[in-house]
């Protein structure tokens, strides 16, 4: 069965259909997702789905473009979240953000050492969003030793040779939908130069659909399209793809008993 690593079902997208979608799962082959938070009001919502469907789990944090508001009595408050949450398995999505360059660089990079260190407090791994940042994210990462909770660098678009260096600090990369896109030439680079053992899949949907269905509303159900891209890029069956990363994002969250 598949797991999808990195998703938002709390999306106002799947406001009308969410169950259909989710019934679909079993016959497309999805057997878990992760529902990440982004702002404080996707706290809440993530952590209902993971209540509500036994397929979901939660990961709890804020996003950078979304940590300009966040005050100093934050980190206490979603301590107490994640402690007192049911199936949390991590911490994020938390990084940095610089293709808006909003709130500030500094606001952002502040939040990212924060949320790392609470990462470390509660012993979580993290979600790492990084765009148009990637020297500082490095930087940030080795500078708070972010290797100690390890975790994932979620929809990775940096080169081989970052990856390489992300590895080596025991994460994850994320792979959804670009890997698809015909102008993908980075990422397909990646997938290739890395082990399999070092993926995990994701869908970060409702964004990042894969082609045939770019621009479309994203869900789990189009994962099998990433499977065979990545299935074609290291000429591995599609079930050894479907399994490894089964087990790879299971040791990511630490999440164990899982049938295959």
């Amino acid at each position: 069965m598949i797991f999808d690593t990195h998703s938002h079902y709390n999306d106002h997208a799947f406001a009308e259909d969410l169950d259909e979608i989710l019934r679909r799962f079993q016959d497309a082959g999805i057997g878990w997702a992760v529902n990440v938070a982004s702002d404080t009001d996707s706290l809440d919502e993530v952590q209902e789905l993971a209540d509500r469907y036994p397929f979901f789990y939660a990961a709890l944090g804020i996003h950078p473009s979304d940590c300009g508001a966040l005050t100093e009595d934050f980190p206490e408050k979603l301590k107490k979240r994640i402690r007192e949450g049911r199936k949390v398995v991590a911490l994020g999505e938390i990084g940095l953000d610089y293709h808006w360059d909003e709130p500030e660089r500094e606001i952002q990079q502040y939040w990212f050492r924060r949320q790392i260190e609470l990462a470390q407090e509660t012993d979580m791994p993290i979600i790492v969003h990084s765009r148009d940042a990637a020297q500082d994210t490095m930087e940030i990462m080795r500078q708070m030793h972010a290797e100690r909770t390890g975790g994932v660098v979620h929809c990775y678009s940096y080169s081989l040779e970052m990856a390489r260096e992300f590895v080596k600090m025991g994460f994850y990369i994320g792979v959804g939908g670009v890997v698809t896109f015909k102008n993908a030439k980075k990422l397909k680079e990646v997938v290739q130069g890395i082990s399999l053992e070092n993926i995990v899949l994701e869908t970060d949907c409702p964004y990042m659909a894969p082609t045939p269905h770019r621009g479309e509303r994203n869900s789990s159900l189009y994962l099998p399209l990433v499977i065979e891209e990545i299935a074609k890029l290291k000429n591995i069956p599609e079930d050894v793809i479907i399994e490894t990363t089964r087990q790879n994002a299971m040791r990511l969250y630490r999440i164990g008993d899982l049938p295959a």
